[in-house]
């Protein structure tokens, strides 16, 4: 098989998000996609091991905030590489409840959906939601997984649905000895040598610091 076919599979950058008894969780989701159209309904999925797999179930309800190429990359990276379980991530990035679900206000459109089936596969869910509301936040353009990766030289998280390049492919000896955020992926090449760095840089998807970094 030639992993390398996945990639002309088409995929955007999704915050979905819902409530865990009155406390906001999230996560990345990168398969989001209309199903539907009278009603309107929507079908995301999300791994099993992620919490908000497990308070959509329980609140029956979920939002899908769709990220801009302007968007700050550190909402991707909150929501991307950490757990509800632990970490509010909501904290520092400003949110607005609509229509009684949180969405991040730094994306470029919202859907509210109310949970009508669900579908079980051996590692996610897939919950199909009728909308319930939708709107436009802000006039820019949706960023697209391949703009992501491209563009933003983010990773695939652990837990998503798309295939992850990491699995299948290494980079060439050659090109291994780079700095890696062991919390996002993110490969640091910059013109600045890694070691040159301010000490209170951070990592741009995912704010950590500099000790968070190994060499590979």
């Amino acid at each position: 098989m030639n992993n390398t076919a996945f990639r002309n599979l088409s995929y955007g950058v999704y915050i979905c998000t819902t409530w865990d008894e009155g406390r906001p969780v999230g996560c990345v989701a990168n398969s989001a996609m209309q199903v539907t159209s009278a009603p309107a309904g929507i079908a995301v999925s999300i791994n099993r091991l992620n919490y908000t797999n497990e308070c959509i179930r329980r609140c029956g309800f979920f939002a899908i905030c769709v990220m801009s190429e302007k968007s700050d990359p550190k909402l991707i990276g909150r929501f991307g590489f950490t757990s509800g379980r632990d970490t509010d991530k909501f904290e520092g990035f400003p949110y607005t409840v609509r229509n009684k679900l949180p969405v991040p206000d730094d994306g470029c459109a919202y859907f509210i959906c109310k949970v009508t089936d669900i579908w079980e596969t051996q590692t996610h869910t897939v919950f199909f939601g009728e909308v319930t509301d939708a709107d436009n936040l802000k006039s820019e353009t949706p960023m697209t997984y391949a703009y992501y990766h491209k563009e933003l030289k983010g990773k695939t998280a652990k837990n998503a649905p798309t295939f992850n390049e990491s699995s299948a492919e290494s980079a060439p000896a050659s090109q291994q000895a780079k700095y890696v955020c062991t919390v996002c992926g993110y490969e640091y090449d910059g013109e600045i040598p890694f070691e040159e760095l301010p000490d209170d840089w951070v990592c741009p998807l995912c704010g950590m610091g500099k000790e968070y970094f190994e060499k590979k």
